[in-house]
């Protein structure tokens, strides 16, 4: 699934996927653009360019990015971003799945019941 960048809007934390993409294009290291690369193998399986970034893990250096700037908040910080990754990962991923769907021609109540589209865990 190809996607523009102001389509990542209508998904819950694209505003985040798409700043992490801006800064990852712009080589400025930031929580999106570390987010943007933690969930890079399943972001490039929807279809997204993100480049490959050897070194540190991107997990590691996303809490050590946190823990600089407010160690108190920063394991909740860090599950936040991740959850808030997730839910885009599977809104696009429930999204590409409809598409299909609909291009196949299924009626609206045959594309539902064979789609579980649950955004939260």
């Amino acid at each position: 699934m190809n996607m523009a960048l102001s389509e990542f809007d209508k998904f819950p934390g694209g505003e985040l996927i798409r700043r992490g993409l801006d800064d990852l294009a712009e080589a400025r290291e930031s929580a999106e653009g570390l987010l943007v690369l933690i969930g890079a193998p399943r972001l490039r399986r929807l279809g997204l360019h993100i480049p490959e970034v050897r070194g540190i893990p991107p997990e590691h250096r996303l809490y050590d990015l946190l823990m600089r700037s407010d160690p108190d908040a920063a394991h909740s910080r860090y599950n936040a971003l991740i959850r808030r990754l997730v839910r885009f990962e599977r809104a696009v991923e429930c999204a590409a799945s409809a598409r299909i769907a609909g291009s196949q021609g299924r009626s609206r109540n045959e594309r539902g019941a064979g789609l579980s589209c649950s955004l939260y865990p």
